[in-house]
Order: C-alpha cells, then sequence, then structure tokens
C-alpha cells in the first residue's frame, strides 16, 4: 500500500492541485508573521507583525516559508474552539512547506537548501521565516510540487490512514465518502484507485455539479453523485456493478450522513473526521441492532501522538533513502 501511495503523491503533479491561498515570503524584507493575541474571528484578530527570531541554536534550523494553505483547522484555533490550541500570542497555521537556510552545529538530517514540512500541528506557518527545532520538521524530497508539499501533511495522510486502519479492504472493494470534493477526499479518490478500491463520492449539488464531476472522475473516482441521490432508485444500479461499501468516510454530518450510512454494508465501518455541516451525526437503531454497523473517529494529530515512536523510526530509515 505504502507504494500505491508514493505512485499517487508523485503523480500529482500532472494534476490540478486543489485551491490553495499560500503566503510567500518576500526576499529581502524583515520577518513577519500573522499573529493572534486573543481568540476570535481572523478577521477580527490576526495581526501582521514583524517578528524577532531567537538565534540559531545547536539543534535549531532557520526555515524561510514557501507555502502554507489555510485549514479549517487553522481558522478553529484562531477561534479557540479546536481540540488543540497554541499558547497566546501564536502565530496562526499548521501546514506548509520551507526551505533550510541554516543549520545549527547539531543538526543531523537536514541542510542549507532542503525542503521541509512541520512534524506535528500548531507550529506557526503563516510567517515568512522562523528558527525551528530540527524534531519538529521533515524533509521532503525536491521533486515533490510545491503546493502538493504545502499540503501533504494533514490531507492525504489523514486518506491513507482511514483507507488502512478501520477496515482490511481488498482490490474490488468499495468507499463511501461525502465531501468528496475536499483534501482528504481528492486524496482517498486518488489513492483508493492505487490499491483498486472502488468509490462512491457525494457532493452537495451546485451549479458547476457537470465540470466538478468530471474533475473527480478525472482524479479516479467511479461514482460521483450527489446527496440528494443517495435516497433514490439510482443508488440501486450503482450497486450492480460494485459492491455495496465496508467503510464510509464521513467529513460532514446532519442528514448527509445518515443517508450514507444506509449503503453500508452488515458490520461496516463508519468513520467521522470532520463535521463540516455542524450537526450531529444521527444514526437510526435499527442500523445498529440489525446491521451491527460500527462508528469509529479519526484524527490526525492524535493518530501521530499514539504512534510516536513507531513514526520517529520510520522517518529516521526514511530520511536515510532520501539522503
Amino acid at each position: 500500500m505504502q507504494r500505491a501511495v508514493a505512485r499517487v503523491l508523485r503523480g500529482l503533479r500532472g494534476l490540478r492541485a486543489p485551491p490553495v491561498r499560500a503566503l510567500c515570503a518576500a526576499a529581502g524584507t524583515p520577518p513577519r508573521g500573522l499573529l493572534y493575541e486573543r481568540h476570535g474571528e481572523p478577521a477580527d484578530v490576526l495581526q501582521l507583525k514583524e517578528l524577532e527570531l531567537p538565534a540559531l541554536g545547536h539543534s535549531d534550523v532557520l526555515i524561510k516559508m514557501l507555502a502554507a494553505p489555510i485549514n479549517p483547522a487553522d481558522i478553529n484555533m484562531i477561534q479557540g474552539t479546536y481540540a488543540l490550541l497554541a499558547p497566546l500570542p501564536a502565530v496562526a497555521g499548521s501546514e506548509g512547506v520551507g526551505r533550510v537556510l541554516e543549520v545549527g552545529p547539531g543538526v543531523v538530517a537536514l541542510s542549507p537548501g532542503d525542503c521541509i514540512i512541520p512534524a506535528d500541528a500548531g507550529l506557526g506557518t503563516w510567517r515568512t521565516h522562523a528558527v525551528l527545532p530540527e524534531h519538529s520538521l521533515l524533509r521532503v524530497p525536491g521533486d515533490v510540487p510545491l503546493l502538493c508539499a504545502a499540503t501533504l501533511s494533514v490531507n492525504p495522510c489523514t486518506a491513507f490512514r482511514m483507507l488502512s486502519d478501520f477496515e482490511s479492504l481488498a482490490p474490488g472493494d468499495s468507499v463511501i465518502q461525502n465531501a468528496a470534493n475536499s483534501g482528504v477526499g481528492q486524496a482517498v479518490i486518488q489513492i483508493a484507485k492505487a490499491m483498486g478500491i472502488r468509490t462512491i463520492n457525494v457532493v452537495r449539488d451546485r451549479p458547476d455539479l457537470p465540470q466538478l464531476v468530471e474533475r473527480l472522475l478525472a482524479l479516479g473516482a467511479d461514482h460521483v453523485v450527489t446527496e440528494d441521490a443517495l435516497r433514490k432508485p439510482e443508488m440501486k444500479e450503482i450497486f450492480k456493478s460494485i459492491p455495496k461499501p465496508r467503510l464510509a468516510l464521513n467529513c460532514v454530518g446532519g442528514r448527509s450522513t445518515t443517508e450514507m450510512l444506509r449503503h453500508l454494508q452488515p458490520k461496516g465501518t463508519m468513520v467521522t473526521y470532520g463535521g463540516m455541516a455542524k450537526q450531529p451525526v444521527t444514526v437510526p437503531v435499527s442500523a445498529f441492532i440489525f446491521r451491527d454497523v460500527r462508528l469509529r473517529g479519526f484524527w490526525m494529530t492524535q493518530w501521530k501522538k499514539d504512534h510516536a515512536h513507531a513514526v520517529l523510526a520510520s522517518l529516521r530509515g526514511t530520511h536515510a533513502g532520501w539522503s
């Protein structure tokens, strides 16, 4: 499976990346960042300020940020509603890609010119420059496209883990997901395609629906349906050619989740990793009693904490392989 994911990541350069609003460092200007000193709506609390960088320590790395996306979790952190909150005042942003400018004498795995991404959330990537400890950074191959590297540590990793950890999927199996045009949704489509897993992708109706369907099909989606179609006979037609899914991925909540759950196989698993509708997950009692469905949750940050030692050992070997 890891080889399949690697092929997908390499292949992303030929596909249209999801829209990313990037914060780019301007050469020759003092270090600056978007800070917040209290929680609230971003437009009310974010301030663009010059930053005073600490002296480069023994195991520190000076980096220049090249691009950083805006994720829903970033907004929630600024609002103070996320499960992980940085001490105030804080620089916003959890994801991004930067280039190493200088390293301390004790740095062993990074060199000037390397591209890096944060190892954990909450480092504050909406800035031009930063001095950070080596253990908080991961080196990425230089041939990974810039916008793909900037969005590598959250969405593709979430997609890969959810496809790997909850059901033993085999080629020919199927997965159903809502918010299929999200960053995670597009990664699920591509990784599942590389694994030989069929995908049923649910999106909201919209004026440009034909263009969206065409784009998701080009990424490798097998079927794209609207939320309203989940209750219509066309779903029966889909399941004449592919098996009902053993895994459902929910990023929405509310009615979308309830309708999607109806198509899950008995003893199947639905994993919730987001709640864009801000509505609860509602499950009919009959789904538990007669079909024994399983409801699980997933948060990439918690997964990293739970697997910190194994991840560190793996990354040491990966760094050696990229040298």
